[in-house]
């Protein structure tokens, strides 16, 4: 079962036809016609409209069993990095194609992989501790002059804002939790001090439980509303030496987890300052 929709999707069926795999496609009410539902063996709908209805683990995971898939791909966004949906598979007896359901929960949380960054001496900009209130963010802006509000479980650029001294703090502070609810289930925000001029890198990883390798950086900067537009593979803006701090770091948060399955690190390099350098 394929649990997203439109092009993420498609890509899924199109490569699980070519491995001969029947796939099912599930759709909101108001995605009753798009293209995806026509790529996979079959679709099914969803109870409701919207992005909530691809938030549905209870119905998605009856859906999947009905249909009789022994697997789910969730793509990415939705459900992807949710470790209740992991777990929720894992107890229906499905196979969830990612990390395992205790490895979400860690790295699908800012605040415990912050910790776990902490703990191995990974470098993190200052931030506040853990769900943090508008009266803590508006206490921490006054610190640090601009910060970002970034959603606890959050990626992909939803739920963050940068704030400056004179903006309305409220007003963004709610925007973020609004769309952090509406985009993963939870509204809980953090704040983090802004590098101003930062360049974006990625370092991906492949854990089969045991054994962790890193397969590169990517450079990520070029982006529109936190959007990456273009990635460059190896990033053209950083040396030998500060490509080897990234990919360390990320290859021992994962193998101290002994992580399962692809995943992206992602740290901000000062672009002024090189030297300044953090997991996010």
């Amino acid at each position: 079962l394929i649990a997203n929709r439109g092009e993420i999707a498609i890509r899924i069926a199109r490569a699980a036809e070519e491995l001969g795999i029947p796939s099912v496609a599930i759709y909101s009410t108001d995605d009753h016609s798009s293209l995806h539902t026509k790529m996979a063996s079959e679709s099914h709908a969803l109870e409701g409209s919207g992005v909530s209805a691809y938030l549905n683990i209870e119905h998605i995971v009856d859906t999947a069993i009905a249909t009789g898939c022994d697997a789910v791909h969730p793509g990415y966004g939705f459900l992807a990095e949710n470790a209740d949906f992991a777990a929720a598979l894992e107890n229906a007896g499905l196979t969830f194609v990612g990390p395992e359901a205790s490895q979400l929960a860690l790295f699908g949380n800012k605040v415990s992989a912050r910790e776990l960054a902490a703990k191995l001496g990974v470098p993190l900009v200052p931030a506040t501790a853990g769900s943090t209130s508008v009266e803590d963010v508006e206490a921490f802006l006054e610190e640090h002059k601009a910060i970002m509000i970034k959603a606890v479980a959050g990626g992909g650029g939803r739920g963050m804002r940068e704030v400056r001294l004179g903006d309305d703090v409220t007003a963004i502070f709610e925007r973020c939790q609004s769309e952090a609810l509406s985009a993963f289930g939870v509204g809980d925000v953090y704040a983090e001090r802004l590098i101003e001029n930062a360049r974006h890198i990625e370092v991906q990883i492949i854990g089969d439980g045991t054994s962790i390798a890193h397969v590169g950086e990517r450079e990520c900067t070029l982006q529109r509303q936190n959007q990456k537009i273009i990635e460059i593979a190896p990033s053209p803006s950083i040396d030998s030496s500060l490509r080897a701090l990234l990919t360390n770091a990320a290859t021992e948060m994962a193998s101290e987890v002994g992580y399962r399955s692809l995943g992206t690190w992602e740290f901000l390099v000062d672009a002024d300052d090189s030297s300044t350098v953090a997991f996010i």
